[in-house]
């Protein structure tokens, strides 16, 4: 190594151990008022639990959020995309603001787990621990409320309604990105964003095996660049021509042509893309037919793609235009695709990352921040990570004694709640930490 590197990686590194020095004191502090705040947390998640609410139906959900920002006399904006709701926090010194971003929608889930706090409304429950995620962000709001002199600039809270979309026939912006085109993201605009997600499930960095491996409470997980796919929507309508059963020569059989059309589709992953490149193609409804003895006139098809890469997925929808015209045309049917990109794949700022790493790692431990490969899931935090570098990561919150082990948007997910203080805590030192970062 030449002397000017190796003098310039000593100084890095006499810095980083320095503010790592000066950070344990905050750290401490923002511990013990952790702990005191638990039994509090523990509450307010249990009671958005019992009340969880779908997709642009969180009027109970913000207006608990807002009356607790309030209390803590932060500014606050109610009514943001529909029902979501925006605090802003400014700390006693002089500083760049930072956001943080908690989602509060539910799924129309039936919860099978019989807890104290289980869901009272039917057939809809929090299956993604978006009770979690704002519980967090509450706790932290709390936290820095009580210890502004940590705060060197200012905070803004978006609690962001509708992260788990809209029905197919819906043709606007919702969540995140009607956020962003309202302008929670100015006036001030934040140098960073950050957001967590409860993950029980994971596949590690490192590991190519099919095997179960969890994510626990106490523990973090991180993934630098490339998060998550671009999640997209389709819808397909396949036209024949109706006839009796006995007579299919006379029509043209739909169903037949979707069958044809369904099994095509998946050559595009296995024989017409780079084997690099992930792909999934995923029907999850077919719909067709009225009588056992009449040939379909019609059959409707859904589902979704996941990529990581833009100009990789526009070229799928080519080819999937390319096959469906084909396979109809050759058997005297149409059809009509109607194709929705709704999230942009997540891309956690590199810099960001390790800039924050560090914080965890003081905090949990180095052996409980785990590095994980990229998923397939979608999540829209990514439109926030796309004005400003964001950093989203995973908080652990499996507990097998508890039998708390099940993958989210199932009946039976459930988080250990002691991960809401490592919530809070790795929130609050990522905040500070890039507050109190050189510019």
């Amino acid at each position: 190594m030449k002397k000017p590197l190796r003098l310039a990686v000593l100084l890095l590194a006499s810095l980083s151990a320095a503010f790592a020095e000066d950070a344990l004191p905050r750290d401490s502090l923002f511990t013990r008022s952790v702990t005191e705040m638990f039994p509090k947390l523990v509450e307010i998640r249990r009671d958005i639990h019992r009340h969880p609410e779908l997709s642009n139906e969180e009027v109970r959900t913000a207006g608990l959020v807002a009356d607790h920002l309030r209390k803590l006399g932060l500014e606050v904006k109610t009514g943001v995309a529909k029902h979501g709701v925006v605090g802003f926090l400014k700390g006693t010194g002089e500083g760049p603001c930072v956001a943080v971003r908690a989602d509060m929608d539910a799924l129309p889930i039936k919860e099978l787990r019989s807890t104290p706090y289980r869901s009272q409304n039917p057939g809809v429950m929090h299956a993604c621990g978006h009770d979690v995620h704002t519980t967090c962000a509450l706790g932290l709001a709390e936290l820095l409320s009580r210890h502004k002199d940590q705060v060197r600039g200012s905070v803004k809270f978006l609690f962001q309604p509708a992260e788990e979309a809209m029905p197919a026939t819906f043709k606007g912006d919702w969540g995140a990105k009607l956020m962003v085109a309202e302008g929670v993201m100015d006036h001030p605009r934040p140098v960073a964003v950050f957001g967590l997600h409860t993950t029980a499930l994971v596949q590690p960095a490192g590991t190519t095996d099919d095997g179960v491996h969890y994510l626990t409470a106490g523990q973090v997980g991180f993934t630098p660049g490339i998060d998550n796919a671009n999640s997209d929507r389709f819808h397909i309508t396949i036209q024949g021509k109706m006839a009796h059963g006995s007579a299919p020569h006379k029509g043209v059989d739909a169903i037949a042509v979707a069958a044809e059309a369904v099994m095509a589709l998946q050559m595009i992953k296995s024989r017409q893309t780079n084997t690099r490149q992930p792909l999934v193609i995923s029907i999850g409804t077919i719909r067709g037919g009225d009588r056992e003895n009449i040939i379909a006139e019609k059959v409707e098809l859904g589902g979704t793609v996941r990529t990581y890469d833009a100009a990789f997925r526009d070229g799928v929808i080519e080819q999937m235009h390319r096959i469906l015209k084909g396979i109809t045309e050759a058997h005297g049917a149409s059809y009509q695709m109607d194709y929705r990109k709704t999230y942009p794949s997540i891309i956690n700022d590199r810099k960001l990352v390790e800039a924050t790493l560090p914080a965890f790692r003081r905090l949990f431990g180095a052996g409980n921040v785990k590095e994980l490969i990229p998923g397939m899931g979608g999540e829209d935090f990514s439109f926030f990570a796309q004005v400003v570098p964001g950093f989203y990561f995973r908080l652990g919150v499996a507990n097998e004694e508890k039998g708390i082990t099940a993958g989210g948007h199932t009946p039976l997910y459930d988080c250990d709640e002691e991960a809401i203080k490592t919530g809070v805590l790795a929130l609050a030192a990522a905040v500070c930490d890039r507050l109190n970062a050189a510019e």
